[in-house]
This record gives C-alpha cells, structure tokens and sequence, in this order.
C-alpha cells in the first residue's frame, strides 16, 4: 500500500497526474455538483501551475501542485496527530516552498508531505511517525482502474447506473482516450447540464468530443 512509509510506491509524476486528471473526470461525471466531488483538477491554477485536490468533507485534504519543474504533494487528516511541519518539509526544495507555506495549504495544515522533481524520485524529510493516514489518500494512485471503482461505487452509491461503473471505460479514461457521450452514459443513466461537463473538463483539461 502506498504511504508515506512506503512512497516509493509512488508512480512517476507524469503517471500520477494522468491519474489525478481521470478520477477527477470520472468525479465529474459522477457527481456533477463540485461540491460534492471528491477529486478535482485545475490545469490553470497559475502560470505554468496545475493542482489537483482532494476534500472528504470532514476536514481531511490533499493538494498535489504539479509544475514543470517538479511535484509536490500536502496531506492533512484532522484526526491525526499534527507534526512538526519544519520536520516533514525539511529539504523541501525552494520552487515548492510557496505552495506549501503559501494559502490555501498554509491554513488548511499538513499532516504529510511528499516531492519528486525530474532528476530524483519521490522524497520526504523527517517524519516523527507514519500515523498520518497518507495510506488512506495516497492508495488510489496504485494505477489500478478497479481501485477507484471500488472507492466510488461505495462513495457515490446509487449516482451511477444500476449495473455498476464499467471497468472498460474507466481504464479507457485512465488511458486518457477523449471521452464521449457514449462513454458518460455508460457510466450514469442520464446527464443534465453538459455544458457543465464541458466547462469541467476544460478546467482538467481533458479531450472530449460531445458530437
């Protein structure tokens, strides 16, 4: 299981943003309301900036900053254990540091912290402990389709079809193949506003073709 215990687990950072942007597309999909997503993508967060986020509604958030020297990633779980903030960024490199002392990481806290840039793999500075539950948010970048299918399916009940969401299609997603009317209603019985979806995916900046 991936954790901070175990980052190495890890996929590339290439991998991991194609994986943030599919589950972020198949939230979209899912849950049309932002407010309810779990995952979200902004492929225009700032110049030469994307962020992908994740928000459990109970306090617990992930913002991974992927940029085009590098990645980094914030954890913050309200029921554990807060530590020394000092400690699990030391050696953070400097192109990272606005981002996890600037808004919103600054007030939201940081429960665990992880950062790869091109020439090294994925890094992390002193940890006081491994009780900082990165398993439970960092496992769903495994690369497997049938992981956030099993995630969802207990997540969103009954917002998807009855027969359940279709592993085809969201390895197809997770394969970025430009997603298709066809392939949404494989996923949901019906879509109201797809100018919403479209505005979506613009904003993850994912291929579609509506037509």
């Amino acid at each position: 299981m991936i954790s901070t215990k175990n980052y190495c687990l890890l996929p590339d950072r290439k991998t991991l943003q194609n994986i943030c942007k599919a589950i972020s597309v198949l939230d979209a999909i899912i849950s049309p309301e932002w407010e309810c997503r779990y995952y979200s993508y902004n492929s225009k967060w700032d110049k030469n900036e994307e962020c992908f986020q994740m928000r459990n509604g109970s306090g617990d958030e992930m913002h991974i900053l992927f940029c085009e020297d590098g990645c980094v990633i914030n954890g913050f779980a309200i029921e554990y254990d807060q530590q020394d903030k000092e400690k699990i960024t030391a050696k953070l490199p400097d192109i990272f540091y606005d981002f996890i002392y600037g808004e919103p990481v600054k007030s939201i806290g940081t429960t665990f912290c992880l950062w790869t840039n091109e020439l090294k793999n994925w890094q992390v500075g002193q940890l006081v402990n491994y009780n900082d539950n990165s398993e439970e948010m960092l496992n769903i970048f495994d690369g497997h389709p049938q992981t956030y299918i099993d995630w969802a399916t207990d997540y969103f009940e009954e917002s998807y079809k009855e027969s359940g969401i279709p592993p085809g299609i969201v390895k197809n997603i997770y394969d970025g193949k430009t997603l298709t009317k066809k392939m949404v209603l494989s996923i949901v019985d019906e879509l109201e506003d797809w100018e919403q979806l479209e505005s979506d995916l613009k904003e993850i900046n994912y291929p579609f073709n509506f037509n």
